[in-house]
């Protein structure tokens, strides 16, 4: 059950505040956002503030905000479409009902000529039986009533295309960039909980009745070669003595200003298809506040490099997709994350956040992405692909991707039980 809750509330911090950049950013421009929703499918709990329909959804892969002009509107008004009008005090039309206009016995019915709910916001048309033309003015934030629901019409200047090149792109970048800020302060917070990770090879804890214990290391020790072998960080260590499973390694360890050489043999370990040595000792840690601060954009920027070097080993090949991981893997690994303490589960909620910006950023269709790439293209032609042709791109991608999905969800339900 603490698993269940730790990714409820991991998966949807993710989400929410990848989803929150798009809602901010479109509100900044003046988009009217239809609708910020939190996973997809049937709706399990949703409030509308503020012009914005706000949902919850059953299935936790994803989430949207859903502008207007984005996807063709819901609703079109031709000529001989019989519609009831009410209106508000100025005179303006503020509803237009669609249909059941029975339930509305103080609308005015009209037979619709002409409807401009883009530029002009005026609706012509005439009373039934009556010859006299008729001009409706449409206030900016009528609302479409079908089926007793209730949708706000969006003139062409609260829709996306209508905003410039840099605001669109901004409003597409927004949700990935949130989601390096916020693996920044969790990185941040951290380094304040626990210090910053030093830089040399600095033990830290030495596990009871582990080889390091057995062979007489110490917690403060520096491990400043292996083999004879110059190291400088704790990667370089610990990449040596991963390499050398039951093989006996010489360590030279600096401890209270003498250098010492201790021989200990690393236990053999499974870690996949590849087994690999463990000595049983742990990385100290730095009380530096100016390190601190910096600690969340240093480990951002790595775990972003490290993720987009095993991208472009998939790319190339040498990354098998079988090791891909989808919700199932996600889960999968948070169990095991949330047994091993809080801090595990923070750095690897900031680890998430930070692939989940840096795959959104990818260009292809249906992602942030993908979409940035058609409007960079606008850019450059100074003129905007057309919109069918970029709406069946989007949709094939989008397809792909949720069959890519399904692949990766059977691969992870396949190990599950392996």
């Amino acid at each position: 059950m603490t698993t269940v809750i730790a990714f409820i509330l991991m998966f949807g911090l993710l989400v929410f505040v990848h989803e929150w950049g798009h809602l901010i950013f479109a509100k900044r421009a003046g988009m009217l956002a239809r609708e910020f929703a939190i996973g997809f499918g049937p709706k399990i709990f949703a409030f509308t503030r503020n012009e914005t329909l706000y949902t919850i959804r059953l299935l936790p892969i994803g989430g949207y905000v859903r502008v207007a002009g984005e996807d063709p509107e819901i609703i079109e008004l031709k000529a001989g479409h019989h519609i009831g009008l009410e209106f508000n005090e100025t005179g303006k039309v503020s509803k237009i009902i669609v249909n059941n206009k029975s339930k509305h016995p103080h609308a005015r019915v009209i037979e619709v000529e002409k409807a401009d709910l883009d530029h002009r916001l005026v609706i012509e048309g005439y009373e039934i039986d009556e010859e006299e033309k008729l001009f409706f003015e449409v206030d900016p934030k009528a609302m479409f009533v079908v089926d007793e629901k209730e949708t706000q019409i969006a003139p062409y200047n609260r829709q996306f295309a209508s905003k410039s090149v840099p605001q669109r792109a901004m409003q597409l970048f927004a949700g990935p960039l949130m989601n390096f800020v916020l693996a920044i302060i969790l990185f941040m917070i951290l380094g304040f909980i626990q210090g910053v990770p030093a830089e040399k090879a600095l033990i830290g804890e030495v596990q009871q009745n582990s080889p390091a214990e057995q062979a007489g290391l110490q917690s403060g020790d520096e491990v400043v070669a292996v083999n004879n072998e110059s190291v400088n960080t704790w990667e370089e260590f610990t990449s040596i003595v991963r390499e050398h499973p039951e093989e006996e390694v010489s360590l030279t360890v600096a401890r209270n200003g003498q250098t010492d050489e201790i021989a200990v043999t690393p236990n053999k370990l499974e870690e996949g298809d590849v087994e690999i040595g463990q000595v049983g000792v742990a990385r100290a840690f730095e009380d530096s506040f100016a390190k601190k601060l910096t600690f969340g954009f240093t480990q951002t920027y790595e775990w972003g490099t490290l993720i987009l070097t095993n991208l472009g080993m998939l790319v190339t090949g040498q990354f098998s997709l079988d090791m891909l991981s989808g919700p199932v893997g996600i889960y999968d690994a948070t169990d095991q994350v949330v047994q091993t303490g809080l801090t595990n589960f923070v750095m690897w909620t900031a680890i998430l956040s930070v692939n989940l910006g840096i795959i959104n950023l990818l260009p292809l269709p249906a992602l942030d992405g993908g979409r940035l790439l058609f409007v960079g293209l606008e850019g450059v032609r100074g003129k905007p692909i057309d919109p069918q042709k970029e709406g069946i791109v989007h949709f094939i991608g989008f397809a792909l991707l949720m069959l890519l999905m399904l692949v990766v969800t059977w691969n992870d339900i396949q190990r599950l039980f392996l």
